[in-house]
Parts: structure tokens; sequence; C-alpha cells
């Protein structure tokens, strides 16, 4: 008679393993089947179910249970590859583009940007903050979401208009919403690209390039998936394919987009035409939320920045912003000319 060696370990490789393995579950769920309750959360945590299955591998291994370490195995490999493209080189930045948003002024006459986005919490974001960053990253286009009255009044007395003197803003509730700043002038600013039945999106064109180049920036936010808006997640991301079929515009939407690689229903938005600037620069997964449970780190990749997949991608950075339960996300774009 077999004696099992570590019952205790066994165990608890057996229970990791069911975990990792709903998790991957999860992750494989068609569409539809993925605004099941609580679902979306469970999919949101999937780069965390590769550490899950690690564990259970090894202590599998030392307990000797044979059938649990295939299955732990098993989910690591489907983690590792789904979140591969994350740590693939892609092509890297020209150094005429490094220099460029290195510049102490940023200028919209070349053919790159740095860019950042921010979730400021209702407008309890910390104004001087951003503005600091946008003033120490050479930002020359800013998406918030969440911003309030009060908040943007902050933002103007902490002199965010020195540096982004052109905006547009859209609030659906008269409260809520969303913002755009930029360094050059806006060409058709609107406070809604398209209708949304999560928030107004504002957006607005910047010519870059010497005016050869016009692109779309728009401050994204979706739903965000709770107990009674699962359905309504869902359909704030899909009531954004209206942009992929405007094939006459370049866009770079930025924002809050409430969904990770992982949910289907963003990959779909991103299809054959868009890219996430995260997983294209190759410099691994970015977590941007939640950020102010301090000492936890920020545990899921929500906030995104999107473009056209002919645009080259690099200094993936995010910063802490007190006041702000999302970590601000920021990119140097390099478009092709």
């Amino acid at each position: 008679m077999t004696r099992h060696r570590h019952p205790i370990l066994a165990a608890l490789a057996a229970l990791l393993a069911i975990v990792a393995l709903l998790g991957c579950v999860a992750r494989l769920l068609p569409e539809d089947m993925q605004t099941l309750p609580y679902v979306p959360y469970v999919i949101a945590l999937s780069p965390w179910f590769a550490l899950v299955a690690l564990i259970a591998f090894i202590l599998a291994c030392i307990s000797q249970r044979w059938f649990t370490a295939i299955v732990a195995c098993a989910c690591i490999a489907l983690q590792v590859w789904w979140q591969l493209p994350y740590f693939r080189a892609g092509r890297p930045l020209s150094g005429a583009a490094t220099s460029a948003v290195a510049q102490v002024k940023p200028s919209t006459d070349d053919a790159y940007a740095r860019v950042m986005t921010c979730n400021v919490y209702k407008g309890q974001a910390n104004a001087r903050d951003i503005v600091d960053a946008v003033r120490d990253q050479r930002v020359e286009v800013l998406a918030l979401q969440e911003t309030t009255e009060p908040f943007l009044k902050e933002l103007a007395n902490a002199g965010i208009y020195d540096y982004l003197p052109y905006s547009t803003v859209g609030s659906a509730d008269h409260y809520f919403g969303n913002a755009l700043f930029s360094a050059a002038p806006l060409d058709s600013p609107t406070d809604a690209e398209f209708d949304s039945s999560a928030s107004d999106m504002p957006a607005g064109t910047v010519a870059f390039d010497g005016g050869r180049l016009a692109v779309r920036f728009v401050s994204v936010h979706t739903t965000s998936p709770s107990a009674s808006t699962w359905d309504l997640w869902r359909r704030s991301l899909n009531e954004m394919d209206t942009l992929r079929s405007r094939t006459d515009v370049r866009y770079v939407l930025m924002g809050d987009f409430n969904a990770t690689t992982d949910h289907a229903a963003f990959r779909r938005l991103l299809g054959e035409r868009f890219q996430d600037a995260t997983m294209t620069s190759g410099h691994g997964i970015v977590f941007t939320w939640p950020s102010d449970k301090r000492p936890a780190p920020a545990a899921v990749g929500i906030d995104h920045i999107v473009t056209e997949r002919d645009v080259r991608v690099g200094q993936i950075k995010t910063i802490r912003i007190p006041g702000a339960d999302h970590d601000a996300l920021l990119a140097t774009l390099e478009f092709a000319q």
C-alpha cells in the first residue's frame, strides 16, 4: 500500500490547481459568457493565475501528486501563452522620437507625441501632481476620466493651461465627466465622439508633423462591471465598435476601459486595426488599478492607450497620483509618416 507524502501540501496543491484552472476556464469563455456575475473580475486577474499555478506545481511535486502537477503545468503554459506578447520586443522608437520628446518644450511639429491618461477618482486626485507630471514628462496630450467642475478649477489654478492650453470636456450626468487637454489646437473638438451608455467621451484632432498628420484623440471611460452592470459593462465596450468603422480617421484612444487584454470584448475592440500600447511596447505587463490600497500594489491593467497598428510605442510608464485610485499611464508614440 502506497502512502502519500505531505497530505496537507497535497491538499493545498490541489486547491490552488483548481483555482488556477478556473481562472483559465474563465479566460476561455466566449464573450457573451464573460458577462456572467463576477467573471469579469476573475478574468482581470488572469496574469496572477500563473503564479497560483506555479505554487500549485511546486507543492504537487513535493507531495508527489503528479496529476495535480500536470494540471498546474497546463495552466502555467496557457497563461504564459496569453501574456507572452507583453514581453516580446516590439519595434523600438527611433532615436529622433526619443530625442524629440526629451526637449524642454514639447512640440507637435514633429511626428512624435508623449501622452498620458489618468482616472482622477471623481475629482479627488491631487491636481498639482497631475500638472507636475505633465510638466516633468513633457506631455503633449492628456486624457482624464471622472473629472468634476471643482477639480477642473483646481487643475486650472495649478497651471494646466500653461502647458496644455487647449481642452474639451464631456459630462453625461453634468457632474462626473471626462476631459482632453492638448499642447496644440484641437480641431473639431466634441464633448462626445460617439453615443455611449457609459459616459460622454470627448475628442479632438491634433495636427502633427507640420500639419501633415492628423490624429484624433478620445478620452475613454466605459462602464465598470458590478452586480447591477454586468451587461452594461460589455455594452459600453461594444459601443466603441463604431470607432473601428471610421477608417478615414486615425485614432488614439486613452483612458479607463474597465477591461484588460484578457477580456474578449476588449480584444474584439482592438481587432485587426488597433493595438494596446503597453502590449506593443514589449516591456511587460503594467498594472494601474487599484493604486490607493498602499502598501498593496496595483493588481490589474484596465487603463490603456490604444493606437493604430502602424504606430511605434515606447517609454511606457506609470505614475502614482495622490488621491486617485488609478496610476497615470504614459507612453511615447511615433506615428508613421
